[in-house]
């Protein structure tokens, strides 16, 4: 981990975090709000990371830093780390920096940088920059000598343009930040900025990717599970929960609502659904996701759909599924392939969950032929037999709720 305090400055200097936002800073005069939104975002990801934390806007850079009189030593450098592995979740930030904090000075800057320099190989660049115009020496210049400090030290080759590894020195109003390089956040809006969505979770491979990607736009989701039972066991159920553990790294709090469907299916199969009893189940699906998100608070509908990737999913079929809601169906995965969806879930650690065996409720009562090209009308009359309409609310009314605080009892 870079940004670790130099033993000869261990009595001045002060391990910390520092953020770099992304996108919210073209947002111009609701720029504040979007801001605010991101730290109760930090701090409800920090808060029960042990060790009490500060933060501080600093206009598109956020400050963390141990509360007063909390750790020292390699104590505090572990309790660093800790929390910059966190924020790196956090759905906003474009850049996650482990640095070393210490008082405005030249001098100072100089030799912290230099020592942190230490141990390392190949070339080098310096990247200065100077928030704090009235500190005496320019941003160029700080460079230079710290550039020439190094070299003489450790005899480091510069390369501006493509350097192994780069020292950043920040001088902001009351001290400066020093560091080697940094990692990527995840970018995008703060979870909460564009509103609530439903997510129908399949536990599949598709679905979490989806969510995740919505997410990143700044969508706080809730989660909607159909499973096979009392037709199937639990493990659908089991594998939704953890999809859903996993992406609440990314936004806190998250909710799974499960939905027992199996005799519902067989309602469907009675009814003489046949080749539309992919199409049909997923409409009622949708219906009852409807009907459960205006209860929540929700104002679309999120699915892991991408197109001409199965049967259902054409787009006549696509066409067929969104005439069963009026609320919009969020489709974020609708132009990838199944290679591009895999590598995303792999990045995002739901993949090898997505692939663990299980009955999914959409294989119980599948036809030997499954309808690509499926008349709105032919599944209106299917669903007016069934009142599908109360029947989605009746299943919204006996979802139920399980949140990652391991606060409810999963089905055995």
């Amino acid at each position: 981990m870079t940004g670790r305090v130099p033993a000869e400055i261990s009595t001045i200097a002060e391990p910390c975090v520092l953020l770099k936002v992304g996108e919210i800073v073209l947002k111009g005069g609701n720029r504040h709000y979007f801001e605010r939104l991101l730290l109760a975002n930090l701090r409800r990801a920090l808060r029960d990371l042990g060790p009490e934390v500060r933060l501080w806007n600093r206009n598109g850079v956020i400050l963390i830093r141990l509360a007063d009189g909390h750790l020292t030593g390699p104590a505090a450098e572990s309790a660093m780390d800790k929390v910059a592995e966190r924020v790196r979740d956090v759905m906003g930030i474009a850049r996650v920096c482990r640095v070393v904090r210490v008082p405005q000075d030249a001098e100072l800057a100089v030799t912290t940088a230099v020592a942190l320099a230490a141990g390392r190989t190949g070339s080098f660049a310096v990247r200065a920059r100077r928030r704090d115009k009235r500190f005496p020496v320019s941003s160029a210049e700080l460079a230079v000598r710290i550039g020439r400090q190094v070299q003489q030290a450790y005899g480091y080759p510069v390369d501006l343009k493509h350097p192994d590894f780069t020292l950043f020195v920040e001088v902001d109003h009351h001290e400066v930040f020093v560091y080697t390089d940094g990692s990527a956040g995840q970018g995008g809006l703060p979870v909460g900025m564009s509103g609530r969505a439903l997510v129908l979770m399949s536990g599949g491979i598709d679905s979490p990717v989806a969510a995740y990607r919505m997410m990143r736009r700044g969508l706080r989701c809730d989660f909607l599970h159909f499973s096979g039972m009392p037709l199937t066991g639990p493990e659908s159920v089991y594998k939704a929960y953890g999809l859903m553990y996993q992406l609440d790294r990314f936004q806190c709090d998250s909710r799974l609502w499960v939905v027992a469907f199996g005799k519902t299916q067989q309602k469907l199969a009675s009814s003489g659904a046949s080749r539309l009893q992919i199409v049909a189940q997923r409409r009622l699906m949708l219906k009852t996701g409807e009907a459960l998100a205006r209860r929540l608070g929700g104002s679309a509908l999120v699915t892991g759909d991408s197109l001409g990737q199965v049967s259902s999913q054409t787009l006549t079929n696509l066409t067929a599924l969104d005439d069963a809601v009026s609320l919009p169906i969020l489709r974020p995965l609708i132009g990838l392939d199944k290679i591009e969806i895999m590598a995303e879930a792999r990045r995002i650690r739901t993949l090898a969950l997505s692939e663990l065996p299980d009955q999914d409720c959409c294989t119980l009562l599948t036809p030997r032929q499954v309808e690509t090209q499926a008349r709105i009308a032919d599944l209106r009359k299917l669903e007016a037999r069934l009142d599908a309409g109360d029947l989605a609310e009746e299943l919204a009314g006996i979802a139920q709720e399980y949140r990652p605080d391991h606060s409810s009892t999963l089905p055995s």
